[in-house]
């Protein structure tokens, strides 16, 4: 069986030897490899233009969130210090009344701080949420150019 299969092979090969393939065959099939070629480079360009979009935004993203991330550490910080500071001093009031206005004091403190602290924080989200949005919206319409471009 495997030298009968062999042999068919062999006629089969034989008989392709003398065969020709019409030249508008042969142009077709050159001429469909050319076009598959280049968009197979448009799609290869546009994907890594934006796989480079997509990175782009997600460092801004990063970014921002780093950046905010930053901002609440530093104020949690900032106010976890002012507690101590503040229960230290009302610790070492000789008075009453001196804790009970040290207390005073560092709530009243505290309110205008945590205030600041709530705008500083809504600012830069603001400012964040702008950044990565425009990044956004510049990525989807430089692909969206692009496959204007390419079709």
């Amino acid at each position: 069986m495997n030298e009968q299969f062999t042999r068919q092979a062999q006629d089969m090969f034989n008989a392709a030897k003398d065969a020709r393939i019409p030249e508008n065959v042969q142009a077709m099939a050159e001429e469909t490899v050319i076009k598959t070629r280049e968009a197979y480079s448009k799609m290869t360009a546009a994907a890594k233009d934006g796989a480079k979009v997509l990175e782009d935004v997600m460092l801004a993203s990063h970014a921002g969130a780093k950046a905010i991330g930053e901002k609440v550490l530093h104020n949690t910080v900032a106010n976890t210090e002012a507690a101590f500071d503040a229960a230290l001093a009302i610790a070492r009031a000789k008075t009453l009344p001196e804790a009970a206005r040290l207390q005073a004091n560092f709530w009243q403190q505290q309110i205008a701080v945590a205030s600041a602290q709530t705008k500083e924080l809504f600012d830069l989200s603001t400012k964040v949420s702008k950044q990565t949005f425009e990044s956004v919206n510049a990525a989807a319409q430089k692909s969206f150019d692009q496959l204007k471009k390419a079709s």
